[in-house]
């Protein structure tokens, strides 16, 4: 009998099930392992990588070296994400879900074992492009296997609450992986120069947190081995309806939701980016000011002309000015579920992705201005990212049926990344140069892929009432 035949769906009403408790904690402990990785990556990326993989000499091309090597894995995930895609609709979520997840931790930790250029010259750089391929590769099935443990086992008009939990992995994950960089800097300080990273931070202190991704991979694992398959997977699999290549079958008769869920998630990725890695770029950066002060103590010559200038805050305050903003990413993403379910994904997006539209014309007012005016920037950036991020746990997943759901939407998902994600950092930094150390056209930027992503949110339509047991 082909594997695409149906036959009768055996009854799956004594088949066990995954407990509330473990279906939220089973899909945020990965999730949160996966955003902290990434938070690790782009701590690392501003802080460290430049000097230790990307000594060029110029500090602005080493962080869009260092920069690239972070965009490359989004290169990575959409491959990840048929790879995986096909592992999970194809032999289930539980199965894939472990895989990812182990593949994510092994390059995390491997990254903290780096020899630097100081040791192997270019192979240094060469061989984190190749370990943050790998982190790319894991996190292209990640996400969609977490999402639909949520959603395929969540009671009956709650889909998109519980499809917020794995979206609660990336404000953890932030403030796990920042916390410990900012400790890690604190203890390691160099009290003669606090404004610069130690040569114990930089010689081994960096390391810490990548190395400590092993013990959170490992509760992670525990959490997952527990889970059972879920019954919408198992009715499938049972009436033989499983798909011997899903990938196809999705770009066959599923492809206008997977451009749907691509663009719906566009503005998301721009904003998500913006306020981590280009913010963190921002406020650390010196002003000129700062700056000059710094080459004349120095005796070097200083070109204000062509030095893009920041807000000038050192890496310890800023990191807790984020950290004060990611707290409303964490509650706006719980608040967005019920949101979701009540008024419907696609209402409450169109409604965010407005505002996330009026937002980037906030940048030179808000980032420009002080201490107080730059958190009021913070908190109301990660609350918009929390209202537009929370939704899509549900709203991804339910634009395919069983039987191709952990492909389309993961595919959705990582080729949203490479247009919204991928090259969101490169293009903030060379908009940041050309407005001069102004973020005018960085917040130019987002307001442009909000319209995309409200585009396609207009003409496409709710999933709120779909069958995801179909």
């Amino acid at each position: 009998m082909s594997s695409d035949t149906p036959t009768t769906t055996p009854s799956t009403a004594t088949a066990p099930r995954n407990s509330t408790s473990r279906v939220i904690l089973a899909s945020l402990v990965g999730t949160t392992i996966e955003f902290y990785d990434f938070y690790v990556y782009a701590t690392a990326a501003v802080l460290v990588f430049p000097i230790l993989f990307f000594p060029t000499g110029n500090e602005t091309t080493a962080l869009l070296a260092s920069f690239a090597t972070f965009g490359a894995a989004m290169l990575a995930r959409p491959v990840g994400a048929i790879f995986f895609g096909h592992l999970g609709d194809r032999l289930g979520r539980k199965t894939t879900l472990v895989a990812s997840l182990l593949t994510m931790g092994v390059a995390t930790f491997l990254i903290g074992l780096l020899p630097t250029h100081e040791a192997i010259g270019p192979w240094a750089a060469v061989l984190l492009l190749i370990l943050r391929l790998a982190q790319g590769f894991a996190i292209g099935g990640e996400w969609s296997g977490a999402a639909l443990v949520a959603t395929e086992n969540a009671p009956k008009g709650k889909r998109a609450w519980f499809g917020t939990f794995p979206q609660l992995g990336a404000p953890i994950g932030f403030i796990i992986a920042n916390m410990l960089f900012f400790g890690i800097n604190k203890a390691l300080a160099d009290d003669s120069a606090p404004g610069v990273a130690s040569e114990a931070f930089l010689s081994w202190g960096w390391r810490i947190p990548f190395l400590f991704s092993a013990v959170m991979v490992i509760v992670g694992l525990w959490v997952r081995l527990k889970l059972v398959e879920s019954n919408a997977f198992e009715r499938t699999k049972q009436s033989g309806q499983v798909k011997k290549l899903p990938i196809a079958e999705v770009f066959k008769n599923h492809w206008k939701g997977l451009l749907y869920g691509t663009f719906a998630m566009l503005a998301t990725y721009v904003l998500f980016y913006l306020m981590t890695s280009f913010t963190l770029s921002f406020g650390t950066r010196p002003t000129v000011e700062g700056a000059q002060a710094a080459a004349e103590a120095a005796g070097k010559e200083f070109d204000p002309a062509t030095f893009v200038a920041g807000a000038g805050y050192v890496y310890n305050d800023f990191i807790l000015m984020l950290v004060f903003g990611v707290v409303f990413f964490g509650i706006f993403t719980l608040v967005s579920g019920p949101l979701a379910d009540r008024f419907g994904r696609r209402r409450t997006l169109i409604w965010v992705t407005i505002a996330i539209a009026l937002f980037g014309f906030t940048f030179v007012p808000l980032l420009g201005g002080g201490t107080a005016s730059i958190m009021f920037f913070l908190a109301l950036g990660f609350t918009l990212m929390g209202l537009t991020f929370g939704p899509m746990g549900a709203f991804l997943p339910e634009m395919f049926p069983t039987n191709v759901r952990y492909t389309g939407s993961a595919v959705a998902y990582n080729v949203s990344s490479i247009l919204g994600a991928a090259l969101a950092p490169i293009i903030a930094v060379w908009l940041w140069g050309l407005g001069e150390g102004s973020p005018m056209y960085v917040g130019f930027y987002l307001t442009g892929a909000a319209v995309l992503t409200l585009i396609a949110l207009i003409l496409g339509s709710e999933t709120k009432n779909v069958d995801i047991d179909e």
